[in-house]
């Protein structure tokens, strides 16, 4: 069993890494914040100085970032890059939402050094990371991702090829667009069924069985309501995501009005220095309107 570069254990990241460590791969791990590695260094893991180390010693690297600076960064600093040091035959898989634009230069670097890049992003929440659901949208050659996909099992159940370099990005861009405007409704649905004297468990037992039913509604709605809003997803992450998008559709001529809504409500939480909560916390700009404190 070759070694796996992973870098990148943050909320999602680390279950990731867990499944590959579990798999019987040894991995080798980089995060910035280093008692985010404790747990995988505990099991085995051992701990590179950084992405360039990675890049020369891992046959196939994964990446689980925060923002596309940081994919950059990690990609293609001249000094501590994975790029610059890549070795012919490596794999890269960038897990990462980031930039379809970003993401076929990495596979345009990769091929001139002899390498393989995949964009794989994830969706799924810490949820899906912990039990290895997540939905996998891969954007690449047909040769990364049949080379990729034995270790993407390990992590997801719904793994798809939708395109070359760059397109896997699209489509996760499609999974946020359905999301975002859905989260405003959870949010208001269960504000509206205690400004309706209901008993908010009860509407949430009955809605998500029913055409409502949606993975935020049963998901986030309970967290909601037991005043949970620690991340399973950051809003600071989400902002950056809903921006990727709202580009891409100016880009295309689009106008997407419940896209820019709820980029406009999630801006004013992060502005407000909730970008460390997860998306549910949506509910707490709710809950101050109705309190009239907003």
């Amino acid at each position: 069993m070759h070694t796996i570069g992973f870098i990148g254990t943050g909320v999602m990241g680390a279950s990731m890494a867990r499944h590959l460590q579990a798999a019987g791969y040894p991995l080798q791990v980089y995060n910035r914040t280093r008692a985010k590695l404790k747990p995988l260094l505990e099991q085995g893991a051992s701990e590179a100085t950084g992405p360039a180390q990675i890049a020369e010693t891992s046959p196939v690297i994964f990446t689980m970032l925060g923002y596309p600076q940081d994919v950059e960064s990690v990609y293609f600093d001249p000094e501590n890059g994975l790029l610059p040091h890549i070795r012919p035959g490596t794999l890269l898989i960038d897990c990462t939402t980031s930039t379809p634009t970003l993401a076929a230069a990495i596979a345009r670097q990769a091929a001139a050094c002899g390498a393989l890049a995949l964009d794989a992003p994830v969706s799924g929440g810490d949820v899906g990371a912990r039990e290895a659901r997540l939905s996998i949208m891969c954007g690449g050659s047909q040769a990364a991702y049949d080379r990729a996909l034995p270790y993407l099992q390990h992590l997801g159940k719904q793994i798809s090829r939708l395109g070359e370099a760059g397109q896997g990005q699209q489509c996760k861009m499609c999974n946020q667009l359905a999301i975002a405007p859905g989260m405003l409704a959870v949010c208001e649905a269960i504000t509206y069924a205690e400004h309706a004297g209901l008993d908010p468990e009860a509407v949430l037992a009955v809605i998500t069985q029913g055409a409502a039913g949606s993975w935020s509604l049963s998901n986030y709605g309970p967290r909601i309501l037991k005043g949970d809003f620690e991340p399973g997803f950051f809003i600071r992450h989400f902002v950056k995501d809903m921006k990727i998008a709202v580009a891409e559709a100016q880009r295309m001529q689009l106008e997407l009005p419940g896209l820019q809504l709820a980029l406009r409500l999630y801006q004013q939480l992060e502005q407000e220095g909730l970008g460390q909560k997860g998306t549910q916390a949506l509910y707490l700009w709710y809950q101050r309107q109705t309190l009239g404190t907003a």
